[in-house]
């Protein structure tokens, strides 16, 4: 079985995956830095050069060769991941456990404006207000597709032992 933690931008899905993996003996797989790997350049220059739609097409084959090729691992998402090209209608018909790290968009704007550079997305807002304005838009739109996950875990004002402590109880 595969463990698919999705979520918000800033919900923490890289920095839970790597601890969740190492105590669960599973590998853990970062799609963004997965796609980054085989494509030979970042997020943000795939985006500058060749679009979004073109991202969200290899974004899709990826997730799919990581998913079929691969046993045994926690796999963490890009926010868009599960809301393009019916990708978690994917994730949730074959051996996999998708995880919503659900966090609130004050917290995740707190976050992501600490931290915007490197998201295409949201590099060039200048300030919390407006960061605060993109992110409940946003998250708005997307949690449609979160909410279909199989688990859905509360992350507001928990740290990483106890979310993964959470995600383990929830999986048996």
């Amino acid at each position: 079985m595969n463990i698919v933690l999705i979520g918000y931008m800033g919900s923490g899905k890289s920095l839970i995956g790597s601890y969740l993996a190492k105590k669960m003996n599973y590998k853990f797989i970062d799609l963004d830095k997965y796609i980054e790997i085989n494509e030979g350049c970042s997020i943000s220059k795939i985006f500058d050069y060749s679009g979004d739609i073109y991202f969200r097409k290899i974004e899709t084959k990826y997730l799919i060769k990581c998913l079929s090729e691969n046993n045994n691992i926690v796999l963490s998402l890009g926010g868009g991941t599960p809301c393009y090209n019916d990708n978690l209608k994917y994730i949730n018909s074959t051996n996999n456990s998708s995880i919503y790290l659900k966090n609130n968009n004050v917290e995740l704007s707190k976050r992501l404006f600490k931290n915007n550079d490197n998201r295409p997305l949201i590099s060039t807002i200048k300030s919390e207000k407006k960061m605060i304005e993109f992110v409940s838009k946003h998250l708005f739109e997307r949690e449609v597709f979160y909410n279909k996950a199989s688990i859905t875990i509360n992350c507001y004002k928990k740290d990483i032992y106890d979310i993964c402590d959470l995600i383990i109880s929830n999986l048996n």
